[in-house]
């Protein structure tokens, strides 16, 4: 395994962390899977022999009994490893039942904190963008949960660019504590990312963890233009990612299949190997249904590509070159920053566009 420090932290994290959003299956959870104490048991044994140390869960994931599993499954180990957690969505029917008031944010840390049978919780996620509690509010309030121990370190989930940015100034102007991490959508299929949220995670010292790394299964290699497994997430009724070019899709499958054929391995870990070759990743959260699921995932760390494979991945994968993005490359590449590399090195295969 190898451990990468969380941006701008002391804090060293597994490059394969485990996803628990499988754990429970209550609602529509149900669709991803159902799995019990037993089940977590086993897989969780599988992460840590392969060297995982961070397990990530959210108070959401099937309506906490994702970390009342996780925090059963973890009894006796628990200062051996790392757990991230999540606040913000919607727990219940009432009006304080979402968002990051100081209310909502107080309330649902401790009640994670008893779900999950421990003191504290290492890196705790504002889940997603709430635009109506001021951030000095939100920030307040996780600055009272770190001096009293709860949490340790914080993180921002689903938020855009100019969020994260007035967060940070916030912070800085007020003295309040920082975000040092944010966890995202971002995959072979999926690099919207790279127009502001890994430029801004260089820049600003944020270390990405990204979600659902296989996009759903999508990228696992079980999936083809005329076949979806009766047990994948999409055969299930689940609907995200939103894939929004099907044929861009079958593109990049077909040359993750030829890399994993020529190298072989699986189309998933090429897929895994690509996304830890990107600027300011830390960690992927990954999923399973099984320990030979999480054995090649972790399996995924010592594959690195080659420099004409990522640019195969890379060809068959990059965004559109948007404005103002296409008139920096025109006018502004000899003074960009590292930050700017991150989207533009990209396209550098391009002359005037």
């Amino acid at each position: 395994m190898e451990y990468r420090t969380l941006g701008r932290s002391g804090l060293k994290v597994s490059a394969i962390a485990m996803g628990t959003f499988s754990f429970g299956g209550v609602g529509a959870f149900g669709r991803v899977a159902n799995q019990d104490v037993g089940d977590a048991r086993r897989l969780i044994d599988t992460c840590i022999d392969g060297g995982v140390n961070l397990f990530d869960t959210a108070n959401m994931y099937s309506l906490g009994r994702s970390e009342e599993i996780l925090g059963e499954a973890l009894q006796g180990r628990r200062d051996k490893v790392l757990i991230s957690s999540k606040a913000r969505m919607r727990i219940g029917d009432g009006p304080n039942d979402e968002g990051v008031s100081r209310y909502h944010l107080i309330r649902e840390c401790e009640r994670s904190l008893e779900r999950l049978k421990t003191d504290h919780i290492d890196i705790y996620f504002m889940h997603e963008w709430d635009g109506l509690t001021p951030l000095d509010e939100m920030l307040s309030a996780l600055d009272t949960l770190m001096r009293q121990g709860k949490i340790r370190y914080i993180g921002c989930s689903n938020y855009s660019g100019w969020h994260i940015m007035k967060a940070l100034g916030v912070a800085e102007a007020r003295n309040l504590p920082r975000f040092v991490t944010q966890q995202i959508h971002y995959t072979l299929e999926a690099r919207e990312a790279e127009y502001e949220l890994l430029p801004v995670s260089v820049d600003q010292g944020l270390g990405v963890m990204v979600w659902s790394p296989l996009a759903a299964g999508l990228l696992t290699g079980d999936i083809r233009r005329d076949k979806v497994p009766a047990d994948s997430r999409q055969a299930k009724g689940w609907t995200e990612p939103p894939i929004r070019d099907q044929e861009r899709l079958w593109r990049i499958i077909d040359v993750l299949d030829e890399i994993a054929a020529a190298r072989g391995v699986k189309p998933a870990q090429v897929a895994l190997a690509w996304t830890l070759s990107r600027p300011a990743v830390a960690s992927l959260v990954v999923g399973g249904l099984t320990e030979q699921h999480f054995k090649d995932n972790i399996a995924a760390v010592d594959l690195k590509l080659a420099a004409e494979e990522l640019e195969k991945l890379n060809l068959a994968s990059r965004p559109a070159y948007i404005y103002p993005y296409w008139h920096q490359h025109n006018f502004a590449r000899d003074r960009f920053s590292a930050g700017d590399w991150a989207l533009h090195a990209s396209y550098e295969d391009l002359g005037a566009v």
